[in-house]
């Protein structure tokens, strides 16, 4: 690749250029929500919106509605009518003291001592994936293998072991379940009443049905097996559940929330990674000697991590400049001030990461791909969020991090990715922030691999 081919700007989202009425809000929202965030949001810290709309992209004021005075603020209306048909009651969308008990529930399960365990699995997917892409070499849609892989890692580390429940009824079930959430629904976006016929209505249900009835089985099964020592996440989660009780259905929400988070953010992630990789094939070469030099072959393993911090400036770099969560709400429940700026009772506050991350007032050079911007240095509290802050903060990061270092650190062993003669996709915001469309990159066997 030539050099002017690595001082290309990364793709970005198009934001909306004039003002968004409600119905075409909900229009354009449904598609991608990138499309009615204000483009003035790249370069002013706050944005009135219409109505009763609020943008934040100002790290105190995002700290103090996040961490601050507006912490117990509750997740937006519109969130949760679009997947609490998907996720229930779990820890995403719950509130108050439910939230705070399954949280306390919950949070060991993602403690640092269990990473090592997961990381295991991680590997062993990582490998895999890597010795396919070594023996196809040429062009390649990240953006199909990298949900492969996370929901390969949720087959192994939630599903596996299960004589009642083939591997083969995980994925397709998994798939369905995916395609499901994503279905946005315009109503929901209006906020409009819950009786109102939806078009979601006219499909089945059944994509929440099966995995729910899935989920109940591999619970079921693993708790008869009381396993002595934990081997995977299933096991952490029955562990945690020995000594503080939750009914059946909650245990069922949890489980599947965890699946949701942690597939779909991880993979795009992963694919976006790999892109700005292939667009900078100095910076690419520096991650991979960095990785041979810890690990020249066997598995990666969660010790490895900690001496990578060339892979781990880059995928926080990525995202930064492609946040999974790029957007999220919520509605203020009582009156507050913060910096001058009056938030009534029943405001909608938006949190737009995208722009947040690559706000002109903030950051150098905000488009471009700087993971120097990690090494060494520290940020302002509000100015990078990929995994939200405050109590809300997404209680996987530490899981979604590990997962995504060891998968890339296992193929970038392996193989090299430089861009393709396809065009490349755009952002596209709906459930999460993917590609468009295909992400087709080109890929080589690294000859010095072992």
């Amino acid at each position: 690749m030539d050099k002017k081919q690595s001082n290309q700007t990364p793709v970005s989202a198009r934001l909306a250029e004039k003002p968004v009425g409600l119905l075409q809000f909900a229009k354009s929202a449904g598609r991608n929500m990138l499309e009615v965030i204000p483009a003035e949001t790249l370069t002013q810290t706050y944005v009135k919106g219409p109505l009763n709309i609020h943008y934040f992209c100002d790290p105190e004021m995002v700290t103090d509605l996040l961490v601050g005075q507006g912490r117990s603020f509750p997740k937006a209306k519109f969130t949760k009518d679009i997947i609490g048909s998907a996720v229930g009651n779990g820890l995403i969308l719950s509130e108050g003291e439910k939230w705070r008990q399954q949280r306390r529930r919950y949070s060991p399960l993602f403690a640092a001592r269990n990473l090592p365990t997961l990381a295991r699995y991680f590997a062993e997917t990582g490998d895999e994936v890597a010795e396919s892409l070594a023996e196809h070499e040429g062009p390649v849609d990240v953006a199909q293998v990298a949900p492969a892989s996370t929901l390969t890692n949720i087959s192994r580390v939630i599903f596996s072991g299960n004589e009642e429940v083939s591997s083969e009824q995980i994925r397709v079930g998994l798939i369905a379940y995916f395609k499901y959430i994503s279905d946005i629904s315009l109503f929901d976006l209006m906020g409009l009443p819950k009786w109102l016929p939806r078009k979601k209505w006219l499909s089945s249900k059944a994509p929440v049905t099966k995995m729910r009835d899935l989920a109940r089985k591999v619970i079921e099964q693993r708790r008869a097996e009381d396993r002595d020592v934990p081997r995977d996440f299933l096991d952490f989660m029955i562990e945690a559940l020995k000594t503080d009780f939750e009914d059946a259905e909650t245990t069922i929400d949890n489980l599947l929330t965890f699946v949701v988070a942690g597939h779909e953010t991880s993979a795009n992630a992963i694919s976006w990674g790999l892109y700005l990789l292939a667009l900078n094939p100095t910076e690419q070469t520096r991650i991979r000697e960095e990785i041979l030099s810890v690990r020249p072959k066997g598995e990666i393993t969660f010790e490895d991590l900690q001496q990578l911090p060339l892979l781990r400036a880059h995928i926080r770099e990525t995202l930064r400049l492609y946040p999974s969560a790029a957007f999220f709400a919520r509605d203020a429940s009582e009156e507050i001030t913060v910096k001058g700026i009056k938030i009534k009772r029943g405001d909608a506050l938006f949190f737009p990461v995208y722009s947040l991350h690559r706000n002109q007032q903030l950051w150098d050079d905000p488009d471009q791909y700087r993971p120097e911007r990690f090494l060494g240095t520290s940020l302002p509290r509000g100015q990078y969020i990929p995994f939200g802050d405050g109590p809300r903060i997404c209680i996987g990061a530490q899981y979604a991090e590990t997962e995504i270092m060891v998968l890339m650190a296992s193929v970038l062993r392996r193989v090299e990715f430089s861009l393709s003669s396809q065009p490349l996709p755009e952002p596209v915001l709906t459930f999460t922030m993917r590609s468009s469309g295909p992400l087709v990159l080109n890929v080589k066997a690294v000859s010095n691999a072992n």
